[in-house]
């Protein structure tokens, strides 16, 4: 029975700390878990790092450091966490996942000139593109695939191999992520000093340094935000007596109830703005607010440049009649929806951001929905979501 080359399995760990300096922190995080279980080396979750012995003497120095950075790819691009996001009839299939997940990183270490061992798994294999991430591998796998496993650390499903919780060193979420930021920001410094930095990697580094934020989840959250503190405030009714009435013999108490806001669009419908842009946002609005229970009467879309051309109860932006194109004023939408017989608790405006904005805070919740690069930021007390729809990106003030 073979014993584990422990010398020359860290002679492999210090040979890619030294060719890929950006990577040492993460490599040297790894604990080292020798296993019999496996046919090659895997990760857990808690960045433990299981080794076969044979398959560390199969293997040369050079081989073996690409190894250990394609392991540590797994648990730096989070892929155990991503997977855990995947559909749950997706989940179940961790070979596939697993095969995926190799085909986004070892395109990124064979750009990168490191030394892999035979056989293995890259996109041009399956006849694939390189670049993609791994969910967008997953569908396009053949049927046919060698069975992989590199551990939970990568598809997220405990192998029969890995140890007990507590049994052997590891990392938590908080260092984890800590690894994470300081890996990326040796890739940025590596990227300004040499110049040469594969592409996937690129990528990471500027998501790990400046996430990108799914601008939808983030006007959704403002909105249901705004509803419910406009529906904060309470009334009493008759309509559905207190529980406590029935204590109070021949007395009947009012309950408290917490009414539904009406909420007013007002859509810029200047010449800058486009009708797909706004479809989008409207239609991000619209589906929160039928969520909430917010919808019919209870919604009004106003069209507004410079005046108000239309005013309109809408659930699709193909319904709202885009009048005017000339100056903008969001001001006038604005006081148009505050002077109805019901005037809105809140009021979602949609504009590129090119208009004045009212002197001081009003007496309503008010969300500025900014589309398009760049836009001006409205004063600070509008609560502020920047909707890019084409990038997918939002920042929220």
């Amino acid at each position: 029975m073979i014993e584990l080359d422990r010398a020359k399995l860290l002679a492999a760990r210090y040979r890619a700390a030294t060719d890929r300096p950006y990577f040492a922190s993460a490599v040297y995080a790894l604990s080292i878990v020798p296993s019999r279980g496996l046919r090659t080396m895997g990760v857990d979750r808690h960045w433990r790092c299981y080794v076969s012995p044979d398959f560390v003497a199969a293997l040369t120095v050079p081989e073996l450091a690409g190894v250990w950075i394609h392991e540590v790819s797994h648990l730096l691009r989070d892929h155990h966490g991503r997977a855990g996001r995947l559909p749950a009839a997706e989940q179940r299939d961790r070979l596939r996942i697993n095969i995926a997940q190799d085909c986004e990183i070892n395109d990124d270490l064979v750009a990168d000139r490191l030394t892999l061992p035979a056989g293995r798994i890259e996109p041009g294999v399956f006849g694939l593109p390189n670049g993609l991430l791994f969910e967008a591998y997953l569908s396009r796998l053949p049927a046919d695939l060698t069975e992989v496993d590199c551990g939970s650390g990568a598809h997220g499903w405990p192998a029969p191999w890995e140890v007990e919780e507590g049994a052997a060193p590891g990392v938590g979420p908080v260092e984890a992520e800590a690894l994470r930021r300081h890996t990326a920001e040796a890739m940025r410094a590596h990227r300004r000093a040499r110049g040469h930095l594969p592409a996937g990697w690129q990528r990471w580094a500027e998501q790990v340094l400046e996430p990108v934020v799914d601008w939808r989840r983030v006007l959704a959250g403002a909105v249901r935000e705004a509803v419910a503190w406009a529906g904060g405030a309470v009334d009493y009714t008759y309509r559905r007596p207190s529980r406590r009435t029935s204590a109070m013999r021949g007395v009947v108490l009012p309950s408290l109830r917490r009414p539904l806001p009406h909420v007013a669009i007002v859509v810029d419908t200047s010449g800058s703005m486009t009708d797909d842009d706004l479809a989008e946002a409207l239609g991000e609005v619209t589906g929160v607010l039928r969520e909430v229970g917010i919808r019919g009467n209870r919604v009004t879309v106003l069209a507004c440049d410079a005046d108000v051309h239309a005013v309109s109860r809408v659930t699709r932006a193909e319904q709202v009649t885009l009048g005017g194109g000339g100056g903008t004023d969001m001001r006038v939408g604005i006081a148009a929806a505050l002077a109805a017989p019901r005037p809105p608790g809140v009021v979602v405006v949609l504009t590129d951001g090119e208009t004045p904005w009212p002197d001081q805070p009003q007496s309503c919740r008010l969300i500025a929905a900014l589309i398009g690069s760049a836009p001006p930021d409205p004063p600070g007390w509008v609560e502020t979501v920047h909707v890019t729809p084409a990038e997918g990106r939002a920042a929220r003030g």
